[in-house]
């Protein structure tokens, strides 16, 4: 008599684990394309042209040739692996959208921070805001063709950095490179939730 499979043998479906990963940093730094580079689904955008209502508000002093902005958010879907999922959301980098960080935040596993070394001071407001709320992030220089690199070290003295938040260099438009931040970005959260001792119940 012949017999089928056991269905004993059949491995149940890995059911994937979540997590929700942030992309910040300053007004036209690659936060709307490197969520577009990774992500495996058509990326949630909410770009709206810039005008010349906008001009007095915006600062576009190194990215003149800009001409739209996220006036929410962006989202994409990566997965790192058959059991670990990441959802990516990409905050608006002007001051006037601040109110909608908080919003984004709740959640969040972890952030990287997008730095352009022509205008780093523009990631300063970003680093501030998850030192302050104790995320973890890892800050990924998008290395702009013209640019001058300098060494990851150079940029954490910039950036007054703690010494366990990682610098990488990345290229916002290269998949496997903006992969392997977001790959940093849960490896930094995870050590870190490991090194913390857990809130005791009161």
């Amino acid at each position: 008599m012949a017999f089928g499979r056991s269905r004993r043998d059949k491995r149940p479906p890995v059911e994937p684990v979540t997590l929700k990963i942030l992309v910040a940093g300053g007004f036209g730094v690659g936060k709307t394309t490197a969520v577009g580079a990774v992500s495996e689904i058509r990326p949630l955008r909410t770009e709206e042209r810039l005008t010349e209502a906008g001009r007095p508000v915006d600062d576009l002093e190194g990215v003149e040739s800009k001409t739209t902005t996220t006036v929410a958010m962006d989202f994409g879907r990566i997965t790192l692996r058959e059991d670990l999922v990441l959802y990516l959301f990409g905050t608006p980098g002007q001051d006037r959208f601040w109110f909608l960080w908080d919003e984004l935040a709740q959640g969040a596993l972890g952030a990287v921070v997008l730095a352009d070394t022509r205008r780093l001071e523009d990631c300063f407001a970003a680093v501030d805001y998850f030192e302050r709320r104790r995320i973890p992030f890892t800050v990924a220089v998008n290395v702009f063709e013209g640019s001058e690199r300098f060494p990851a070290e150079t940029v954490r003295a910039a950036l007054d950095l703690d010494p366990e938040v990682p610098v990488l260099l990345c290229d916002a438009r290269d998949r496997s490179s903006v992969r392997d931040v977001l790959v940093a970005v849960v490896e930094n959260a995870l050590e870190r939730a490991a090194r913390e001792p857990e809130p005791v119940a009161t």
